[in-house]
């Protein structure tokens, strides 16, 4: 299996799709339940920046949609539905799906975003896990993507907040992935940490949305609009 590192990009393109601004919406025939994932995917070959083709490098997996991000669901008692995630922009934040629908825009060619709920095989715990995600809301993005340093990116707030009441996590963690097939390190990798002061994470422990979205343990509800 191959593994990633989708977290920049995915906070990059939300920095814009997550603004404060807009209205809850309640759930297409009512089918999205709290503690359902949101996928959101882009073509495989979206992108001509130096960060989207390394990315396109190192996740490759001969399909059609990399997805880079992974959002919480959450449906009110009113029936109106809440994304809880971990963005560039805001961190770890709670706001409209609708906003997220909306403003997630591609801007080359006729490019369209995926946007797939997928739900938990064994759910009899998600209000739990939801509960524990609003707990860091305000909390700072990851933009380091070390695990256990007190901020998050946006499969990291899933992993670490879908815990089972025996301690066991619901997901994978594994080692992270920035290099191209051929196993070389492109070079806006090296720029960015240089940047950040850091190495590169190269095999520490993580997440990623592609990863994630490949769970044995989700089932594919329905695709949004």
């Amino acid at each position: 299996m191959k593994r990633l590192t989708l977290f920049l990009l995915a906070a990059l393109f939300l920095s814009a799709a997550c603004s404060k601004e807009g209205s809850a919406v309640r759930t297409p025939e009512a089918r999205i339940e709290t503690g359902d994932l949101l996928f959101v995917g882009i073509p495989m070959d979206y992108g001509d920046e130096d960060m989207a083709q390394a990315i396109a490098d190192a996740t490759s997996t001969g399909g059609e949609t990399n997805f880079i991000h992974t959002a919480i669901l959450e449906v009110d008692p009113a029936g109106q539905v809440w994304v809880i995630d971990a963005t560039l922009a805001y961190g770890v934040d709670r706001h409209p799906l609708d906003t997220l629908l909306k403003q997630f825009t591609l801007h080359r060619g006729n490019a369209k975003a995926t946007f797939e709920v997928m739900r938990l095989q064994d759910n009899g715990e998600v209000k739990q896990y939801v509960e524990q995600a609003k707990g860091l809301l305000g909390e700072e993005y990851d933009l380091y993507f070390l695990p256990a340093n007190g901020r998050h990116y946006c499969t990291e707030l899933v992993y670490d907040m879908y815990v089972k009441a025996d301690g066991s996590h619901v997901f994978e963690c594994i080692p992270m992935n920035f290099k191209d097939s051929e196993g070389q390190m492109p070079s806006y990798w090296t720029r960015l940490f240089a940047q950040l002061g850091q190495p590169i994470p190269q095999d520490e422990p993580g997440t990623n949305p592609q990863q994630m979205h490949a769970s044995p343990f989700l089932t594919h509800v329905m695709f949004l609009e």
